[in-house]
């Protein structure tokens, strides 16, 4: 059973259940929908060929985070019964994939972890995600790192042993797929800089930047739209009410900045393809937008996926007013710094990740020496 509810779960699942697929003879994938983010994930599910057998349908109005993990134990727990599945696959950090991990646990269902080992060391930033991604770590007993960093952080924290891989990250594998049935190529920086307005991608929704975070955020907004004729912004605005009023009260009325509904994944992809520079919070679009050749700006303080910080393709400016103004400014004004980190591609995949991830399952449910995994390890792991 693949289990998912919000559009980053499906994005990054989605290869996993099409590579399983491939080998009907030794899997039967049963993708359980818990519909968090219903609106957003229905296009998604459609363009993946994705068709849940299970509506968990757990959002209701002004959900807790207590809510959201009982509904959905509440829910799969029959769901579980009735199916009886031989493993439970989960990704990421969500507080409904830690639910349904933990009653996986409860009920004796190996639960494997796609983008395990992601780690700030902050429990309370990105929260609850932090402290979710450590438990599911703890329930685990197949840990699909997406890099060798991420591998290490389970490794220090005694995590996994045997049954860690690194994989890579899924989300290349989406964006590849993507790219090739839209008939789309990466863009080269160069290609964005040629005259015409410099657009600017933002994407901020993190909970820890609700009020105060907001508020800064939009204020380095206008900033660069009043210092900088030549950008324009656009910014899809998270459904949220506590992103989205202070949001649209703040920038609704500026010319050169364009407020949006969600977009759809295709639609994203397409207006990075055309950015110069992505500002999110966001962890996605800090693995995706290099693929594409584009620098980011990380509107946090800190971030789980540090290989694109090391490996000068992003910076980290918080959701700090003139932190953010100064690194957008630096990097477009300084053609050598912009192409230096629009050269960074892909420290987190290559884009077969799936392939490796459904080769370890199959590998352990053949229930294979010791000798033979680390064997298998050494052909299959991620080697940026």
């Amino acid at each position: 059973m693949i289990l998912f509810g919000t559009r980053p779960e499906v994005i990054k699942l989605a290869p996993v259940i099409e590579e399983l697929r491939k080998y009907p003879a030794a899997f039967a994938p049963v993708a359980c929908f818990t519909a968090q983010h219903r609106q957003m994930c229905e296009p998604l599910l459609r363009f993946f060929s994705i068709k849940p057998a299970h509506d968990l349908n757990v959002m209701i109005e002004r959900q807790s985070l207590m809510q959201t993990a009982t509904r959905t134990m509440e829910r799969l727990d029959k769901i579980l019964a009735g199916e009886r599945p031989d493993m439970l696959i989960v990704q990421g950090d969500t507080t409904s994939a830690f639910a349904a991990a933990l009653l996986a646990f409860y009920r004796r269902i190996p639960v494997a972890h796609v983008e395990a080992g992601l780690r700030t060391h902050d429990v309370w930033n990105p929260y609850p995600e932090e402290m979710n991604r450590q438990l599911i770590g703890r329930i685990a007993q197949l840990h699909f790192a997406p890099t060798k960093r991420a591998a290490n952080a389970l490794a220090a924290e005694g995590i996994g042993g045997e049954n860690v891989y690194v994989t890579g990250n899924t989300v290349i594998d989406a964006l590849r797929f993507t790219l090739a049935k839209k008939k789309w190529r990466a863009k080269g920086p160069a290609r964005r800089r040629r005259g015409g307005k410099k657009l600017i991608l933002v994407t901020a929704h993190r909970r820890e930047s609700f009020g105060a975070g907001i508020d800064e955020i939009c204020a380095a907004l206008l900033d660069l739209v009043e210092r900088n004729e030549t950008i324009e912004i656009i910014l899809p605005v998270h459904t949220n009410p506590a992103v989205r009023i202070p949001i649209e009260h703040a920038l609704s009325a500026h010319p050169r900045i364009r407020l949006s509904p969600p977009l759809e994944y295709m639609d994203l992809i397409e207006v990075m393809r055309r950015s110069s520079i992505v500002l999110t919070d966001s962890g996605g679009l800090q693995e995706e937008a290099p693929a594409l050749g584009l620098p980011v700006v990380v509107m946090r303080d800190t971030t789980e996926r540090p290989e694109i910080v090391e490996a000068g393709g992003a910076v980290l400016a918080g959701p700090h007013r003139r932190r953010i103004v100064a690194e957008v400014e630096r990097i477009l004004e300084n053609r050598d710094v912009y192409d230096s980190m629009a050269r960074v591609r892909y420290p987190f995949g290559d884009g077969r990740s799936a392939k490796r991830i459904v080769r370890i399952i199959d590998a352990w449910f053949r229930a294979t020496g010791p000798r033979e995994m680390r064997a298998l390890r050494r052909k299959v792991e991620f080697h940026p």
